[in-house]
């Protein structure tokens, strides 16, 4: 698992499948692959990374990671239990949104570190990671915007035949709005608080 996820690293670094990659190497940028627990059961799916983001390499640093460590800590999980990520690895220009070639060319990453780190729950923060990962586990019948499923967990039939390994596989799915939502809405921080405290089962 672990040489398979260094794997990835290397690929993604060396990666020019689409033009963020020149993007990335034009600015001096570093490309976000994730960070945290090898063996979490749970992984949470961002978007793409922010510009603190591409400066330090890691995911959820700035303003949206701290209100996402926040909502953590509200649900007593420590940020070191779970495994964070996001559908393209390298910043779109000024932070607009994905283009559709550009999910193409990078979810074939996110595919593989989900099938190494084998969780149980997915966590989808925001419209493109949701509409993604449910499509990807057949939940597309479900797939609404995230205003109207955010907090909802939907259960896999067949999760676990999505797995590399026996020893469980990816059951559930929990939508929440992105965590930047509460830094241009504070009120919103409350829908996530209360959102995220569906996972207190979970732990």
């Amino acid at each position: 698992m672990r040489e398979e996820l260094k794997k990835i690293k290397e690929e993604v670094i060396s990666c020019s499948k689409c033009p963020l990659s020149d993007y990335r190497n034009r600015n001096n940028y570093y490309p976000v692959i994730g960070e945290g627990d090898h063996n979490a059961k749970i992984v949470f799916v961002g978007e793409a990374p922010g510009l603190q983001e591409a400066k330090s390499g890691r995911p959820f640093c700035g303003r949206a990671g701290k209100i996402l460590d926040e909502l953590l800590d509200s649900v007593g999980i420590e940020r070191e239990e779970v495994y964070i990520t996001n559908i393209l690895k390298d910043r779109p220009p000024d932070n607009r949104n994905p283009k559709g070639e550009e999910i193409e060319a990078c979810v074939p990453f996110l595919d593989r570190q989900i099938k190494a780190i084998n969780p149980e729950i997915i966590c989808t923060l925001g419209n493109f990671a949701t509409r993604y990962i449910f499509k990807r586990y057949g939940l597309g019948d479900k797939l609404q915007g995230i205003s109207k499923i955010h907090g909802n967990v939907f259960s896999l039939v067949s999760g676990k035949q999505d797995s590399l390994f026996d020893k469980r596989g990816v059951e559930k799915i929990v939508a929440f709005y992105h965590p930047a939502v509460a830094t241009y809405n504070i009120n919103m921080k409350d829908v996530l608080k209360n959102d995220f405290k569906v996972l207190k089962s979970f732990k």
